[in-house]
């Protein structure tokens, strides 16, 4: 395929989104200030500016080319879904006009029972509605063709069910929030921007020449390997990691690049992966819920771009016995605009009590619904991936380091003495810098790991939605800082130092639930012993095994 270089970033980035700068050229002052608003601090929306706002939208649409709208959600089956609707009214005339109002804007209706719903709904309900996500920015997709305003919306049932993955992550943001503003309230803080979610989620996926793929029916069907002999070479040196990216490849990624920008996805980093044939894209954090619907068009750009180029595009966790399997990394953390990243340390974390809590709530989090996490991740597919070649196992522990760990040992002991310093890598050769270390090494084989001012959760499979691990993370954090803020006014009711108090939580929570905490080296058959005979950690090996979990109900 002949390709074209792209232009310079700046005329590249978001073109194809109605940010919020093409909102403030378009509207009136005052329906723009209205609609930021809602947008950056999670404000009611005035449905009564939808018309002036559908106007703009269509007619910036209709200037890139769209002659068709469509709503976009995510039903649960981890896909992206979209109905597309022309900017088209007859008139009595016979004659037509171009228009799009505020209602179709806000709300429109696909069938309501024939996705996966978990039961909610029988087939004779049928009646389903999207409404629209003025959180998430429209976009233009662009075809051959032409082009398709895509509007992201939430999608529920007529009964206010949501069988979607949009939905819950938006209740849980709003959960989240509240919980960590108790938290920053009761620490002193006035001012206290909304508090949300991030996520950078590290995409990994398999190129194969389509040639190659549609002269094996098991990669055709099922997207993996039934049958065959082992590669001649497959990935014992592990020469392929960081190699130098094939030239055709490089192209691939260099056009997949163009249409992310363009779509406002910020790809940062890309690299071979581990396995022949295995490559990988990591973006920016964004806020979790763009951060999920970005993820969901990167899956679908990575595979439509991989037609172009005459190669197929492999979303399977386990494609090929023997080698590496592809996940997805979802980076984690929690902050806003006043107090900035919450699970950021700082250069002293041992007196940093704000990060102290908030790590102390993922801790408790993980340990009461480590089962939770792994139903989460559990599909067939990713069964045969979980366990090697840097994949965690079933287990749910977390990765702390050195540094953190010995700070959490010291509350267990009743007193805080101090933090370890991090120490300068010097490499003995003048020509080279000196540089800070990082306060703690990585583990690859943590399901749940602390890397430096985040958590880095390596059990979802390369396959998925994000949405649903980002649930139940915000959920297990919303809970916990909940238990931490009643707990913290309990005992400042009675008199007691604010400090003593902190001291007094994070004792308990790690007296109660540090069992989950484990630094060493998931894959040995001495900690999974460890874990199950004596820290009563559930090892949930398979899919069968997990997902009944979904259906318990956790007090």
């Amino acid at each position: 395929m002949s390709v074209k270089p792209p232009g310079p970033l700046s005329s590249l980035w978001a073109s194809d989104v109605f940010t919020l700068s093409k909102m403030r050229d378009s509207l009136p002052k005052e329906i723009y200030h209205s609609l930021k608003k809602t947008i950056e601090t999670s404000a009611a929306l005035d449905v009564s500016i939808a018309d002036v706002v559908a106007l703009a939208m269509k007619d910036w649409a209709m200037s890139k080319g769209a002659l068709y709208y469509a709503h976009v959600f995510y039903p649960l089956t981890h896909a992206t879904a979209e109905k597309h609707d022309g900017f088209i009214s007859l008139q009595s005339d016979g004659s037509v006009i171009s228009e799009f109002s505020g209602k179709v804007l806000v709300q429109g209706e696909p069938d309501g029972s024939s996705f996966p719903n978990g039961g909610m709904r029988s087939t004779f309900e049928a009646r389903g509605y999207t409404a629209w996500d003025v959180t998430s920015p429209a976009f233009i997709i662009t075809t051959d063709n032409g082009a398709t305003l895509c509007i992201p919306t939430v999608f529920i049932s007529w009964t206010g069910k949501a069988p979607d993955m949009k939905t819950p992550l938006l209740r849980v943001n709003a959960a989240l929030n509240k919980a960590a503003k108790r938290i920053l309230s009761i620490l002193g803080y006035t001012d206290i921007a909304p508090v949300n979610s991030s996520c950078g989620a590290e995409q990994e996926y398999f190129l194969v020449d389509a040639n190659f793929v549609n002269s094996r029916p098991d990669l055709l069907l099922t997207g993996r390997t039934l049958f065959g002999a082992a590669a001649a070479k497959g990935q014992q040196f592990d020469d392929h990691y960081f190699g130098a990216i094939p030239e055709r490849i490089q192209v691939y990624m260099q056009d997949v690049e163009e249409q992310l920008y363009r779509l406002g996805i910020p790809a940062k980093t890309r690299h071979n992966e581990v396995a022949p044939g295995q490559f990988e894209f990591a973006p920016f954090f964004e806020s979790a819920n763009v951060a999920t619907d970005h993820q969901q068009l990167l899956m679908t750009v990575l595979k439509n771009t991989a037609k172009k180029h005459g190669l197929v595009c492999l979303l399977h966790e386990k494609p090929f016995k023997g080698i590496n399997g592809s996940g997805k990394h979802v980076n984690w953390s929690v902050g806003n605009k006043t107090q900035g990243n919450l699970l950021a340390p700082g250069i002293t974390p041992h007196s940093n009590s704000q990060f102290l809590l908030f790590c102390g709530a993922v801790i408790r989090g993980v340990h009461k619904y480590g089962p939770l996490l792994r139903a989460v991740v559990a599909t067939a597919s990713n069964d045969h991936r979980l366990g090697a070649n840097e994949a965690p196992p079933a287990i749910m522990s977390v990765y702390l380091g050195t540094q953190l760990d010995n700070i959490f040992e010291q509350i267990r002991n009743g007193e805080i003495i101090g933090s370890e310093d991090a120490g300068v890598m010097d490499l003995g050769i003048q020509t080279l810098p000196v540089f800070k270390k990082d306060a703690g090494d990585r583990n690859r084989t943590s399901p749940f790991a602390f890397t430096g001012n985040r958590f880095e959760f390596r059990a979802v499979g390369s396959g998925q939605s994000v949405a649903g691990p980002l649930v139940a993370l915000d959920t297990l954090l919303a809970d916990s800082l909940n238990w931490i803020a009643d707990s913290l006014e309990a005992q400042l009711g009675q008199g007691v130092d604010l400090n003593a108090v902190i001291l007094n939580i994070l004792k308990d929570i790690i007296d109660k639930h540090g069992a989950v905490i484990f630094n060493g080296n998931s894959y040995s058959a001495e900690w999974h012993r460890m874990a199950v005979e004596e820290r009563g950690l559930p090892n949930l090996k398979s899919a069968a095994d997990a997902l009944p979990v979904l259906k318990e109900s956790y007090k």
